[in-house]
């Protein structure tokens, strides 16, 4: 209809009725919507409120914790109230937009609402409460006018921004990848536009106001809920520190065993489980006093003599929660004899390929310049020593090989063993890009702005580079997928075009990944699927 030509009679009436049709078809949907908005915010409300009741219960927790042993638990209080009064002036903030736009909406009247202070809590199953359809004015206070939008939501938005980076930041590095928050303001793909739009404006532009209270109530809820779960994990890390006594086990842990007569026999004495902020008393039988205690461990060194069994015993004390103390005895025996050799690798049981592998030799009784060291077979590499009995081997082939241990003594070498190590190649990487590995998904604002291909090697005992030389990235555009190749790690202006036309749903494949490994040889690591949200 009114495509440009003149309509007849009959054509108008037909636009006409159609009209008439469609708003009451709207009027009754509309109804229905906004009861269930109204719900909505009702059950959101109140999850809140079990959620505070539950957070509530945590804080008194850390206060118990903080009066028993406040060195222990100062660090993570004080980064649970951080959060806790980021937590409440941000709810505080959308309480506040939550009564602005209640108010506006019956425009100051006090006889439905009291007062704007009181708006924040008002039902919205209030029968006295005006149209709750009215779009006009969440658009008008949430963003403002359009060609400058300067409404609530926008101090919002940046507000959940710094309140998400603290949550990050408060709980240890370690648990920051079990940290599920969402409170995600980032911009928002619209299918209608075929672009992204503003976090407030996809969220709050023409929105009613049941909608809009709604997804108010859903930002407090996240909001809680991210507190909580760092409470949570911050109260883990105190309850990892508290010594629980289920099973306890002295333990005598010895430098070595097996000593040579003349030299010193050293061992740390403590508990499997002790806290670092109430060391033990540790008494060795023989000794008129504690022994030095350093991390929850005591330092014992006794001089040995003529060779054969020896032994060491004695009791840990310990302070429980009611102040006394509680003994554990504790007894091990270690062997005095004469001379014998050690090769120790520093990092693992293995010798790779094309890397630099320390190790360290030692022989009792010898110094470290008097010790002698070399590879067999010697083709496959070398052993290169680096000072106070330390080495490092380079490997470049072959299955298995052997470090021969001697002593140099008066111009003459004596042989004192030998020691297998296994070769292998160093893993491959895996490919990375836009912080995605192997497969996952990304928005595609992230997906823009990637860098280019990074190779990811994970838990391996050496830092590693893998140069990328050559990698592909593959869309599938209009049914026909094209290809765009990269010289280097770095993505290529042809592959950023390519990138601008990813649309949600699509996927973007980074394949034929090479790099050179360590040994200086190419390889063909695996790359990535990656689905545009």
């Amino acid at each position: 209809m009114g495509g440009g030509g003149k309509e007849t009679p009959r054509q108008k009436m037909i636009g006409m009725m159609y009209l008439v049709l469609t708003a009451l078809l709207a009027m009754n949907v509309s109804k229905n919507v906004l009861a269930a908005f109204v719900t909505i915010e009702e059950g959101l409300n109140e999850t809140n409120r079990q959620t505070d009741a539950k957070n509530l219960h945590s804080y008194a927790v850390f206060d118990s914790e903080l009066a028993n042993d406040r060195k222990r638990a100062q660090k993570h209080y004080d980064n649970a109230q951080k959060v806790k009064k980021a937590a409440d002036e941000l709810c505080a903030f959308i309480d506040s937009c939550r009564g602005e736009v209640m108010f506006t909406l019956v425009a100051g009247n006090t006889d439905i609402i009291p007062s704007r202070d009181s708006a924040d809590t008002w039902p919205l199953t209030d029968e006295n409460l005006p149209g709750l359809d009215n779009y006009d004015i969440p658009t008008h206070i949430l963003i403002g006018p359009p060609e400058k939008p300067n409404g609530l939501a926008i101090p919002m938005k940046q507000k959940i921004k710094e309140f998400r980076e603290l949550c990050f930041n408060s709980v240890p590095d370690k648990e920051k990848k079990n940290l599920q928050i969402g409170l995600n303001v980032e911009d928002v793909w619209d299918n209608h536009y075929h672009d992204s739009i503003p976090w407030e404006i996809s969220n709050f532009d023409h929105t009613t106001v049941a909608a809009a209270l709604a997804l108010l109530a859903g930002v407090k809820n996240e909001i809680k809920t991210a507190e909580a779960d760092v409470v949570n994990i911050l109260l883990s890390q105190l309850s990892g520190d508290i010594i629980r006594f289920d099973v306890v086990e002295p333990k005598v842990i010895a430098s070595s065993n097996y000593v040579i007569a003349g030299s010193e026999y050293k061992a740390d004495i403590f508990l499997a489980a002790y806290s670092t902020t109430q060391d033990p008393v540790i008494m060795v039988e023989g000794q008129d006093s504690a022994l030095n205690v350093e991390g929850g461990m005591g330092k014992y060194v006794y001089k040995t003599g003529a060779p054969g069994e020896k032994y060491v015993k004695g009791v840990i004390k310990v302070k429980g929660p009611d102040g006394k103390f509680k003994e554990h005895e504790f007894a091990d025996t270690f062997m005095v004899a004469k001379p014998s050799f050690a090769v120790s690798p520093t990092k693992m049981n293995v010798f790779y390929i094309g890397v630099d592998n320390p190790v360290e030799i030692s022989v009792a009784g010898a110094a470290p310049n008097q010790i002698s060291a070399s590879l067999s077979p010697s083709s496959a590499g070398r052993i290169t020593p680096k000072g106070g009995g330390k080495y490092v081997v380079k490997v470049k082939k072959g299955s298995k090989c052997q470090i021969n241990v001697g002593v140099k003594k008066n111009g003459k070498v004596k042989p004192m063993g030998k020691a297998p190590f296994r070769i292998k190649p160093v893993p491959s990487p895996v490919a990375s890009f836009a912080g995605v590995r192997g497969d996952g998904k990304v928005t595609r604002g992230k997906l823009k702005s990637a860098g280019g291909v990074i190779p990811k090697l994970d838990d391996f005992v050496f830092d590693l580079k893998f140069p990328v030389v050559s990698w592909v990235l593959s869309m599938n555009i209009n049914g026909v997928f094209v290809d765009k190749k990269a010289r280097g790690p770095a993505i290529t202006p042809a592959m950023k075009q390519l990138l601008a036309k990813a649309k949600p749903g699509g996927k973007v494949l980074i394949e034929q990944v090479k790099v050179k490994a360590p040994d200086g040889k190419i390889r063909k690591i695996s790359g990535c699927v990656i689905k545009v949200r």
